[in-house]
């Protein structure tokens, strides 16, 4: 690289280069469009000799593309983050961490993400093919200056080339692939292909969730093959084996294996200790390390300042010195203000700023409002709003508002109305009273305007006057008006605003004589004279800025030249040509500037700073600003510049300046350097490293202590005691020149302004208060004042503190310059689960990969790991330019944050960690050894508990006149009914309209069914005993039919019909059940028939296989010779088929006299007469929708109003309407009938009232369920329909299960359902504990409706089979006259059914004979009372036992956790949760754009944390409607779990939790 200097390059090239770097870094112009641009102007300069290889020529360009200051973005001078995070020797050591951790290489599953949400930008569009490797001579060389750059150089490469290759794709390979989403498949595909290196033949899957540390430590990480190979379609992935080495064929489970084996690596030691979080769940406790380091060194002494020597001619107040300059020496030059282009613009005097500000001063006094009821009287606050590039309009109104005693609060322009963080300056604004806001001419008019020209009020901004100060505006004052001038007093002089942590913003109130005594400590300290030329690049508003270029200048008559940031954009070398310009003594700088000039300055001839006596870095006490500061002194030391000029300092808004290195004469004396351990900087123990050179942060001193102040280190936590000389501590600061408090928050103020620290023995060490400086650092030898970062920025994770500056260096020396923008990276932490958690978020480049992107991610989780020893919780990458920024162009941290917690930051890639992060867990669960059922029962005696057991009214004793009780079979009712009432209607259909369709007598009925029954005997020549499948419609059929196969002595099974429009999912089924039932014969309308034996049919089933199907649309003319009459009541009556949520496919036989118990035990509990009516919404296919749709009403002889649920998508309000329109007193529905209804007529209630819907004679609506009520449903429901005249009371749910169709019922008569709240963490450990309503980890449940007459219900243990006592938690167990008599199973699997349907209790009562329903619950007696006058036991159902998922050796029932997960987000509309192989996976329903997919994963991660103490190990997003629910609107979550393996959900997002 030799010849880079052969042709020199023009100014004006430079200039435009340097404007090409900042457009870059910026993100304001591609990577491409930089080469191109970039090319063009060195064409002419560079020759390319022939032949020689692309790569070459970048390997030759000067090496400015790396450096490029360029990338440091804006920042307000208060900046939250700076950038100067830059150290080669930080970078050195994250390179080594990262060779470190390549030998040991984690696999971490590669998130899955749908192609349309991959950002789609091909690398085509961004990088000229022969510029593919530039981008690691960036990574590599970017870190170094250009003088100091080429000695690191070969090492970085190198480290950087041995990352590449060990990387999953070298980058080579990645960066010819056309487009990110091929790239990222086939990384999945390269996992996939991996076979998992077992070091021990698991046999059971690994349970990643305990904290043990018996796994073998050494697991093999599997080796990443680079072989890049085409892409499979989707779902074709190689098979790879599971944790217990069962090969799956899936992509999907590949990937969760990867997640196992990386999980399964020994964790962090197990913790001893515990917190008791208000119950028996404990979460762990960081338990301090033994080997902790631990402060020994002696009680630190308080440091005092030099005296401030008070000079004679100082003036007694800064308005008496500018009357003072303004009169003696008007000529005098104040301040020179530049253009864009580097030319003075203007040169305020000091004549014109006294004149000036005298007029602003009376107009401020005299002309706002009346004379009698002026609007601003002195001591009043007003805003002083003035753009960066106006200081001299700044500084009139500044000086005005001192003369007139009012008080400046000065604040930035708010661009929009919604500007980040501008609403928390309103109301700052409001609490400061301000009613008026100065501003100049040019910023009047470029505010946001309002249709009629008046500057809109902005949001969260009290109502403001806006008062032009430009002099051509005002009037003069009169001759005899003058301006007051006083010494130096306690009144307020200006309020200067601080943004804290949270995003709020406080107003720090500053006196004149603070005011003063400042400027004379700075004067003092920086040894400043009259008429010195001073360049200020900072921002004049506030902090350094202000108080060097417009307080103490004026003091001293001194000449500030203040640079713009707009110029500084342009030109980053113009504040250097400015102080040879004009000789400048004095600069005041941020390190972003004197990086930037580093990178412009090539071959800068004419440069010459020996003029400079001090540079003052204002964030010197930034540590990252240490390496800013070399490499400037290292490349401007030939220009003149002295190594003692360098002079940073430490400032706060609290404290003003705390400490300010000195320009010394004598550079023999060095300053001071330390270089610390991070590690004992966690512990906030000062600690000079010595043998892990990787982890260690180097800090320089910021000179010694204010003149005449007073400084001590006190503990940040808790009461302010003195640290000791080897602790880092916040400083505090006890001097006149400090801020007095935060306007109008008294509470505050005492915690900051009013501090007493106090000794080891407690005390006091001063009587005057000291002023906490929000800085962290400690006191070194020779009373030099160390910094090492703020405590705004500082993260206890798990008791050690970590500064988010040193996270965000340690991310960016991670190859930063390829994936992510400089400057445009966000660290904070986040609560959950009781600690601080720490998020990156970070913006992309648009040109980077998939898989770049989330191997620079995980990279990055490695180095901070290794460097700093702490977990990253979530890192997230968001598109270029979409984090809210600051005024002055930086990142707004609490916005950001906030945009996290909210779900709204819209990232690219997530990548979360809460498996290796979390570890304050409590312990799993350690199953006790069982305590026997007898011991369970005399402990419940011992106790005064009962043993939970409950009972219906017993149907002995009811004496009622029920005349079909007299018939043992639903058929001789039917015929009783016939003759004795043939013209009393019982069914009645409705169709969408809400018309009746069809209805049908008691005689209609007997004679359809007569004709059926003879079709059935003849062309079916069907034998009694025979198994018929009855597949039809909703409807009138169905229920003909039914009684047909009685009279014609077969067993009807009731069948969905396949969906038209659905052949392929709901065939199968159909053709199963007719297949499980071994049905003789399929019954069924034409149009069925035609569909069942169809095209589409023949391709989802073998339609050859069908039985004989009957139709019944034309019926024969003839009835049967006789009709059948079963000999034995206890023969089979009907088999009902039903797929349970876990996906069983179970039929149940019901015999003939549990049958007509059934319809019994309904009659009485629900008060049914002939003289009734009863509307039914439900599918009538099984479990008590059926009894309901077809066999009650020929029993109890009452008017069914049947609608079919599906005629409910077209007219949601059908159902209400009919039950409204036949004056209804009892109806029964489905949940998805009402959350139907609730969604769906949501907005309707008034045009429904309008329409004369009346709900108010509705005695019970119960909705039939065999699951848990869904209270936030039927609640809902209840208060939507409220106002149609719904009784809250009417609504109620029922239970039934397979063994028993129905438990329990909620009837006419008989208390309210009751609800009770339980302790969610007790239920965990099966255990019931009723807690009050609101209170933390409540669960409401409802009483599932009244237990039907001849029921007996009792609570047993699971495992032992024993009795359990009121209010334990156990399986619900019932003994009735309608239990079903067992399963009808194909292969007679005997055990099963013996267990479910005739169980005993091992202790106890031990002859009665239970059916087990597979639902746990508990019963409870409460202090109502029954019908008969007993106390009423109500049952509270929590969950099925097949759903329930043994998680950390406890119980969850999956509906809790969708419930806090819906919770979370807007966006969410269902969510769906399985394990596999001990991972928690979630699935969420989207609803809203695609770009929200990866906001949901915090979110739903940090929820399910906080709420149930469990890591999710995977989130998967997928569109509306994947989640499969059944005809009873539950979940299928089995089913779910079967896709999603076998990859069939094409899901939107898929994120591997580590």
């Amino acid at each position: 690289m030799a010849d880079r200097d052969a042709l020199p390059l023009p100014l004006e090239v430079r200039a435009r280069l340097a404007e090409l770097e900042l457009e870059l870094s910026e993100g304001d112009i591609t990577q491409k469009g930089y080469e191109k641009k970039r090319a063009k102007l060195l064409g002419a300069y560079l020759p390319h000799p022939p032949g020689m290889d692309a790569s070459m020529a970048h390997e030759r360009r000067p090496p400015m593309g790396p450096s490029s200051a360029s990338r440091y973005h804006r920042r307000r001078s208060s900046g939250t983050r700076d950038e100067r995070y830059r150290s080669d020797v930080h970078t050195e050591a994250v390179q080594a961490a990262l060779a470190k951790h390549k030998e040991r290489k984690m696999a971490v599953p590669m998130p899955s993400k749908r192609r349309s949400l991959v950002v789609q930008t091909s690398m085509d569009a961004y990088t000229p093919p022969d510029t593919s490797s530039g981008s690691e001579e960036e990574g590599g060389q970017g870190e170094g200056t250009p003088t100091s750059s080429q000695g690191s150089v070969s090492m970085e490469h190198w480290i950087s080339r041995a990352i590449h290759q060990g990387s999953t794709t070298s980058s080579s390979s990645s960066s010819t692939q056309s487009g990110g989403s091929g790239a990222a498949s086939r990384l999945a595909d390269v996992l996939a292909q991996t076979h998992v290196g077992k070091s021990e033949n698991h046999s059971a899957p690994p349970d990643v969730t305990t904290y043990t540390s018996e796994l073998p430590p050494q697991v093999e990480r599997p080796q990443v093959s680079t072989v890049p190979r085409t892409t499979p379609k989707y779902g074709n992935a190689e098979l790879m084996e599971t944790g217990d080495g069962v090969p799956v064929s899936s992509r999907v489970s590949a990937k969760i294996q990867q997640l196992v084996n990386t999980l399964k690596q020994p964790r962090r030691p197990p913790l001893r200790e515990f917190f008791v979080d208000d119950f028996e769940e404990l979460l762990e406790v960081q338990q301090p390390d033994p080997n902790q380091p631990r402060p020994e060194g002696a009680q630190m002494l308080t440091m005092r300042g030099e005296q401030l020597g008070v000079v004679t001619n100082w003036p007694p107040s800064l308005e008496a010195a500018l009357q003072r300059w303004g009169t003696i020496s008007p000529k005098a030059p104040c301040l020179t203000t530049m253009d864009t282009n580097g030319k003075p613009l203007y040169v305020l005097t000091y004549g014109k700023l006294w004149s000036r500000s005298i007029k602003v001063a009376y107009n401020i006094l005299h002309k706002l409002g009346t004379k009698a009821e002026p609007m601003v009287r002195p001591g009043d606050r007003v805003a002083l709003v003035f753009p960066n590039n106006d200081p001299a309009a700044f500084m009139v109104a500044f000086f005005g508002c001192l003369l007139a005693e009012v008080v400046p609060v000065p604040i930035e322009v708010p661009l929009t109305r919604k500007d980040a963080g501008s609403q928390q300056i309103g109301f700052l604004l409001g609490s400061c009273g301000v009613t008026v806001a100065l501003t100049s001419d040019a910023c009047h008019k470029g505010l946001p305007k309002g249709p009629t020209g008046e500057i809109p009020q902005f949001k969260g901004w009290p109502k403001l006057l806006w008062f032009v100060t430009e002099s051509k505006h005002l009037s003069k004052p009169p001759r005899d008006w003058f301006p007051h001038i006083k010494d130096a007093n306690n009144d307020t002089a200006y309020i200067e605003y601080k943004t804290c942590k949270d995003g709020s913003v406080l107003g720090v109130t500053i006196m004149r004589i603070a005011m003063l005594t400042h400027c004379q400590a700075l004067t003092q300290s920086c040894g400043y004279t009259e008429a010195e030329t001073i360049v200020n690049v900072l921002d004049f508003k506030k902090d350094v800025g202000l108080w060097h270029g417009i307080l103490t200048s004026v003091m001293n008559m001194m000449h500030v030249i203040s640079i713009p940031y707009s110029l500084m954009k342009v030109n980053p070398l113009s504040w250097i040509q400015k102080v040879c310009q004009y000789k400048a003594k004095v600069a005041c700088v941020k390190s972003r500037d004197m990086h930037w000039a580093l990178v412009a300055h090539r071959d800068q001839r004419d440069i010459n700073l020996s003029t400079l006596r001090m540079l003052v870095v204002a964030d010197g006490s930034n540590p990252w600003s240490i390496s800013s500061c070399d490499a400037f002194l290292n490349v401007f030391q030939s220009k003149g510049l002295r190594p003692e000029v360098i002079c940073p300092c430490a400032s706060s808004p609290e404290a003003l300046t705390v400490a300010i290195r000195r320009p010394t004469d004598d550079s023999s004396q060095p300053p001071g350097r330390g270089v610390l351990s991070m590690n004992g900087l966690s512990y906030g123990v000062i600690r000079v490293d010595s043998e892990e050179r990787l982890s260690v942060l180097t800090v320089q001193d910021v000179g010694t202590v204010m003149p005449g102040g007073m400084m001590c280190v006190v503990k940040p936590e808790g009461v302010p005691q003195l640290c000791r000389t080897d602790e880092i501590g916040e400083l505090c600061v006890c001097s006149i020149a400090t801020g007095t408090s935060y306007y109008g928050l008294s509470g505050m103020t005492k915690n900051t302004f009013e501090v007493f620290p106090m000794t080891g023995t407690g005390a006091p060490i001063s009587e005057y208060p000291f002023t906490r400086t929000g800085l962290l650092g400690f006191v070194g030898p020779g009373g030099l004042v160390f910094i090492a970062g703020k405590m705004d920025g500082l993260m206890v994770v798990s008791g050690r503190r970590h500064n988010a500056d040193d996270i965000v260096a340690t991310a960016l020396a991670v190859e930063p310059m390829k994936f992510v923008y400089r400057g445009r990276i966000a660290v904070f932490s986040v609560t959950v689960l009781h600690d601080e958690r720490i998020v990156v978020v970070a913006e992309q480049r648009p040109d980077s990969t998939e898989e770049d992107s989330f191997q620079w991610m995980s990279r990055v989780l490695q180095a901070i790991d290794s460097i700093h020893g702490v977990g990253v919780f979530c890192l997230a990458l968001v598109p270029a330019n979409t984090l809210p920024k600051t005024p002055l162009g930086g990142i707004h941290l609490s916005e950001t944050k906030q945009l996290f917690l909210e779900g709204s930051l819209h990232p690219c890639n997530v990548l979360m960690c809460p498996h290796t992060c979390v570890t304050n867990l409590p312990k799993p669960r350690q199953k006790q050894p069982e305590i026997g059922p007898a011991s369970v029962m005399v402990g419940n005696l011992v106790s005064g508990k009962r043993i939970a057991q409950a009972s219906g009214r017993d149907l002995g004793q009811i004496e009622d006149n029920d005349q079909a009780r007299k018939f043992l079979f639903l058929s001789e009712v039917l015929q009783w009914r016939a003759q004795t009432t043939p013209d009393h209607v019982l069914f009645t259909l409705l169709s969408s309209r809400g018309a009746i369709l069809s209805s049908l007598t008691c005689v209609q009925l007997h004679k359809r069914a007569e004709k059926i029954g003879a079709m059935l005997m003849e062309r079916g020549h069907l034998q009694d005993g025979d198994h018929v499948a009855l597949v039809y419609p909703p409807g009138i059929d169905l229920i003909a039919a039914f009684y047909g196969c009685l009279y014609a002595g077969c067993v009807p099974i009731t069948v969905r019909p396949p969906h038209p429009q659905n052949i392929a999912t709901t065939l199968p089924t159909v053709k199963m059940i007719v297949e499980v039932s071994r049905s003789s014969c399929v019954m069924t309308t034409q149009v069925i028939s035609k569909l069942l034996k169809s095209k589409e049919a023949s391709a989802a089933v073998d339609v050859r296989t069908w039985p004989p199907v009957l139709e019944t649309d034309d019926l024969p003319k003839k009835k049967p010779p006789q009709l059948y009459k079963p000999s034995n009541p206890d023969t089979l009556a009907y088999l009902d088929f039903s797929v349970s949520t876990t996906g069983m496919l179970a039929g149940v036989k019901m015999s003939h006299s549990a049958t007509s118990a059934f319809c019994r035990s309904i009659k009485l509990q629900c008060e049914l007469y002939p003289s009734r009516e009863v509307a039914i919404c439900l599918d009538p296919y099984c479990g008590l929708g059926f009894v309901l749709w077809c066999l009650c009403s020929v029993y109890s002889g009452h008017q069914s109003i049947l609608i079919p649920p599906s005629e409910l998508e077209v007219n949601p309000a059908l159902w209400l309407l009919a039950v409204s329109q036949f004056r209804v007193r009892d109806t029964f529905c489905s949940y998805s009938v009402m959350e139907l209804c609730t969604k769906g007529l949501g907005l309707q209630t008034e045009s429904l009232k309008a329409r004369g819907l009346d709900l108010s004679r509705v005695r019970t609506c119960v909705v039939v369920a065999e699951e848990r009520p869904r209270i936030a449903l039927t609640q809902s429901f209840s208060k939507l329909f409220k106002d149609l005249g719904l009784h809250p009371r009417a609504v109620s749910t029922s239970f039934g299960c397979r063994v028993n169709l129905a438990i329990c019922l909620q009837g006419t008569s008989g208390p309210d359902p009751t609800t009770v709240y339980v302790d969610m963490r007790a239920l965990r450990h099966d255990r019931v504990r009723l807690v009050e309503r609101g209170s933390p980890h409540s669960l409401p449940l409802m009483e599932s409706g009244k237990i039907l007459p001849g029921v007996r219900i009792i609570i047993a243990n699971p495992e032992t089979k024993g009795p359990l006592g009121d209010s334990h938690l156990g399986e619900i167990w019932v003994h009735s006259a309608h239990n079903g008599s067992g399963y009808f199973t194909v292969y007679g699997d005997e055990a099963l059914q013996s267990d479910h349907f005739t169980s005993r209790l091992s202790f106890g009562d031990t002859s009665t004979v239970w059916a087990r329903t597979g639902y746990l619950g508990f019963l409870r007696r409460t202090e109502l009372t029954d019908a008969s006058g007993e106390r009423h036991d109500a049952l509270y159902v929590v969950g099925a036992l097949d759903e329930a998922m043994e998680l950390r050796g406890m119980r969850y029932h999956p509906i809790d956790i969708e419930t806090s997960v819906i919770r979370t987000h807007k966006s969410i509309t269902e969510c769906a949760v399985f394990p596999w192989t001990n991972l928690l996976v979630v699935v969420v329903e989207l609803e809203g754009s695609e770009q929200e997919a990866l906001d949901l994963v915090p979110l739903v991660t940090n929820a399910v944390l906080e709420e149930h103490y469990l890591i999710v190990g995977v989130v998967v997003v997928v569109d509306i409607g994947v989640i499969p629910i059944n005809s009873r609107g539950e979940k299928q979550r089995m089913h779910l779990r079967d896709g999603f393996l076998a990859d069939q959900l094409d899901p939107i997002y898929v994120a591997y939790n580590m």
